[in-house]
């Protein structure tokens, strides 16, 4: 709930003009931010509510499969709150980067995983103007830090993924951020390692924030069925600050921002989200396996590119 309005305003500045969201066993509000969003006419709100078989991410994306908004759609991407689009070419749009490959039917969004430059409060700033570090270009290692999301049309690939859309076959035209075509083959997560895979556009990955904002997410957990729990770990292969990367300001999102703070219900939910993240962290200090965990944040400095 507390990222919720930045993320909005800045992929509705980036050209999406359509948004269905799944929300579920929300503790912070974010459910009720999201009616009163769709009350305003922002987005479709989709309760996705468990017990899920498989992991809420793949609970949602079978919903989405069948919702006319999906189905209709000229192009979608399955796209997180900690992540957001930057476009390299033209006005910074999805339409400039359409137009830069007019040929194409997907498109590869390589995560930049941006580090979390020693900040260690959470605080109500946008987060893209929080962290401007991020891994270099190019990379070596993790691979994990190399996973893309796709735009996709959904006319050819009726199965939306959390990666990359499924259902579609031989002969569609895929490309990956830099613009090179990809080849034909099984399903692949993650773009090739050692060249620069972000020419056209990538996908700004906050995937870990503020040494306080980290310690949520772990006690949130993960969102698909296999994945292993949050630890230093999962911390160390995605805190690169080795370069600043201000690809998310190129789309100047804050009259939309103000617009949609300007809504008192909205802005008073805005803010018991954000208060409710300092509550859990308090919480969450009283107990030693949490502050053994924050502890070791503190201790671990940036993580070297290799």
């Amino acid at each position: 709930g507390a990222f919720l309005i930045e993320w909005l305003a800045h992929h509705r500045a980036a050209g999406f003009t359509d948004f269905l969201v799944f929300s579920n066993e929300c503790q912070d509000g974010t459910d009720a931010m999201l009616d009163r969003l769709a009350a305003m006419g922002w987005l479709t709100h989709v309760p996705n509510p468990g017990p899920h078989e498989k992991g809420a991410h793949f609970e949602a994306l079978k919903k989405a499969e069948k919702h006319p908004l999906f189905k209709q759609a000229d192009w979608a991407a399955a796209i997180d709150i900690d992540e957001f689009l930057a476009v390299h070419v033209g006005d910074h749009t999805v339409g400039a980067l359409l137009d830069a490959l007019p040929q194409t039917d997907a498109i590869s969004l390589t995560w930049r995983m941006f580090g979390n430059g020693g900040i260690v409060q959470q605080t109500d700033a946008p987060v893209t103007e929080t962290f401007l570090r991020a891994a270099p270009p190019v990379l070596y290692w993790p691979w994990r830090a190399q996973m893309f999301k796709t735009l996709f049309r959904p006319a050819l690939f009726p199965k939306p993924g959390i990666h990359r859309p499924r259902g579609g076959h031989q002969g569609q035209r895929w490309h990956d951020g830099s613009g090179r075509a990809m080849p034909d083959g099984p399903a692949r997560l993650f773009s090739p390692l050692g060249q620069d895979n972000c020419g056209l556009v990538q996908l700004n990955h906050y995937a870990i924030g503020t040494m306080e904002g980290y310690l949520l997410k772990c006690d949130r957990g993960r969102a698909n069925r296999d994945a292993a729990g949050f630890d230093t770990g999962y911390w160390v292969e995605r805190n690169f600050s080795a370069v600043e990367d201000r690809s998310s300001l190129n789309l100047d999102s804050r009259a939309v921002r103000a617009e949609l703070h300007a809504d008192a219900e909205l802005a008073a939910l805005h803010k018991a989200a954000f208060r409710w993240r300092q509550m859990r962290f308090s919480q969450m200090m009283e107990e030693e396996p949490w502050r053994a965990l924050f502890g070791r944040l503190l201790l671990v400095p940036p993580s070297r590119v290799l």
